[in-house]
């Protein structure tokens, strides 16, 4: 076993609160792709044009027929060993808590319970009239848009891009991370604020951060520990 993992799990194994903060790397080892390559079907759009409250009030069924297509595509991939590895590690730490940028639901699916969505769900439906949030996994959705049973529009229930972060989610992120003895960082880019701030907040608190990534990013300069492969590779190592 490489040194710097074994070296890790023994920190891991030795912590008695961890967070771990996961990004788009860890859902794109499942298949789940970015919808944004050329020859994409969505490839004339982009999601910041789509991903905000302007393109749904401008046109709601092109933006609902983007997230059908989105749920489609995650319904048919499964999550994998890095997923799998971190729903381990909650039943064997008391205190751990589990942060993702990730909407796909994955996580849910492996097992994880101790969640915090900081962008939201894409299983998720909220009314924009009266708020009323239901779980809808049905692929494809059959109207769109849908609708709620007060007879408002529904629109998915993530964070868009303009939005701001689901407030008490937010603040428990914040705390998860203050708190841990440990902050695993995996698959992230660690360029989208505020969630990329989360390491260095970590960092100031105490705690050893440690980057799961296959490439090098901003967070690499601050993390104590650095282990570049993918999470599905490397988080079974870590919790055996």
């Amino acid at each position: 076993m490489d040194p710097t993992i074994a070296r890790v799990r023994d920190l891991l194994h030795q912590a008695s609160s961890i967070a771990a903060l996961t990004g788009a790397g860890i859902s794109a080892e499942s298949g789940i792709p970015t919808f944004r390559g050329p020859g994409g079907v969505w490839r004339t759009y982009r999601a910041e044009n789509l991903a905000t409250p302007e393109a749904f009030a401008n046109d709601p069924k092109l933006v609902w027929e983007w997230y059908n297509f989105r749920r489609g595509i995650i319904a048919g991939v499964k999550p994998n060993a890095g997923h799998r590895a971190l729903a381990e590690l909650e039943q064997r730490k008391e205190n751990f808590s589990l942060i993702t940028q990730n909407v796909d639901g994955l996580h849910d699916r492996a097992g994880s319970r101790n969640l915090l969505k900081i962008h939201g769900d894409i299983w998720t439906l909220r009314c924009t009239v009266c708020a009323r949030e239901r779980s809808a996994t049905a692929t494809p959705l059959p109207e769109l848009p849908p609708h709620c049973a007060c007879g408002g529009m529904e629109r998915p229930g993530v964070v868009w891009f303009g939005e701001g972060l689901p407030g008490q989610i937010w603040i428990d992120a914040q705390r998860a991370a203050q708190h841990a003895q440990m902050l695993l960082v995996i698959g992230t880019s660690a360029v989208v604020y505020p969630a990329a701030g989360l390491a260095a907040l970590a960092k100031r608190s105490g705690a050893a951060v440690v980057e799961i990534n296959i490439a090098e990013t901003p967070v690499s300069a601050q993390a104590d520990y650095s282990l570049r492969g993918p999470a599905a590779e490397i988080l079974p190592q870590l919790v055996p």
